[in-house]
C-alpha cells in the first residue's frame, strides 16, 4: 500500500487592519503565546501531519522564524515562504514550495494562521475525506437567518438549511488543488477561498462538520472570545 503523507500550508501573511494593533494579528498574545504559535502547535503535535509550510510577509520571515518557529521548537516547519498580494497568491506561493516535497496524491491542509482553536480530530477527518474525494471543507451550519442585500434593500432570504459557514482547514490531494490554483491564475480568477477554485474546476468538495469554537481571529472581540474558549479548554483538562 502506498504511504500517503499530509502537509499543512498555513498562510499568515495578512496585515490585520481590523484588529487595530501595532503588530500583525498572528503575533498578538493569546494565553501567553503568539496566536500563530497556538495554531502551529496543533499541527506540530498531530501524528497525521508530516510537515508544515508557513507563508509570511517577506519582511517578517526572520522575525517569525526566530520569535515563533525557533522559540516554539516547531520542528515540522520545513518551509517559510513570502506571501503574495492577496491570500490566493500567498497560497500559490506555498503550493509551489511544497511541490518539491509532495507527491500528487499526498494531502495538503490549507489552514488560516489565526484559527488557533482547530482540533486534531478535524485534521484527521479532513485528511480522510480529502483522500477519497476532490476536497474536504470544514464548515458549520449557519445559525442566523441570512439576507441577500442590494443597495441596502433585502432582495432574498436563502433557505438557512442549505447555508454553511466555511472554516479551515480545507484539505485536498496536492495535484487537485495545485491544478485548480494554476487554472485560476491563468484565467485571472479570484476566489473567496481555496474550495471555490476546486469548485470552479467542477470538483466535488465534501463537508466536514466543524466546530463553532474554530474561529478566525480578525477583530478585538474575536481575541476576547478566543481567550474564553482557551480558558475553558484548559479547565476541562485539569
Amino acid at each position: 500500500m502506498t504511504a500517503f503523507k499530509a502537509f499543512a500550508l498555513i498562510p499568515a501573511a495578512g496585515m490585520g487592519k481590523r484588529m487595530g494593533a501595532s503588530i500583525n494579528k498572528q503575533y498578538l498574545q493569546l494565553g501567553g503565546r503568539p496566536i500563530l504559535a497556538h495554531t502551529l502547535s496543533v499541527f506540530e503535535q498531530s501524528p497525521d501531519i508530516d510537515g508544515i509550510c508557513l507563508v509570511i510577509p517577506a519582511d517578517e520571515i526572520s522575525f517569525c522564524r526566530e520569535q515563533v518557529v525557533e522559540a516554539g521548537g516547531f520542528r515540522k516547519v520545513i518551509e517559510i515562504v513570502p506571501g503574495g498580494r492577496e491570500r490566493q497568491n500567498s497560497v500559490m506561493n506555498g503550493l509551489k514550495a511544497l511541490k518539491r516535497v509532495m507527491s500528487p496524491d499526498d494531502v495538503v491542509l490549507i489552514h488560516d494562521g489565526v484559527r488557533p482553536l482547530i482540533s486534531p480530530t478535524l485534521l484527521r477527518e479532513s485528511i480522510a475525506v480529502a483522500r477519497e474525494h476532490d476536497g474536504a471543507l470544514v464548515a458549520v451550519p449557519a445559525k442566523d437567518t441570512i439576507k441577500t442585500v442590494c443597495n441596502g434593500v433585502v432582495t432574498d432570504t436563502p433557505d438557512r438549511e442549505t447555508l454553511w459557514q466555511a472554516q479551515t482547514p480545507q484539505a485536498f490531494r496536492f495535484n487537485v488543488i495545485y491544478q485548480a490554483h494554476c487554472s485560476a491564475e491563468e484565467a485571472g480568477f479570484s476566489g473567496t477561498d481555496d474550495s471555490s477554485l476546486v469548485e470552479r474546476c467542477n470538483g466535488q468538495v465534501r463537508i466536514v462538520k466543524g466546530d463553532y469554537r474554530n474561529i478566525k481571529i480578525t477583530t478585538p472581540e474575536d481575541l476576547i472570545l478566543a481567550e474564553a474558549f482557551l480558558s475553558a479548554a484548559r479547565q476541562e483538562t485539569t
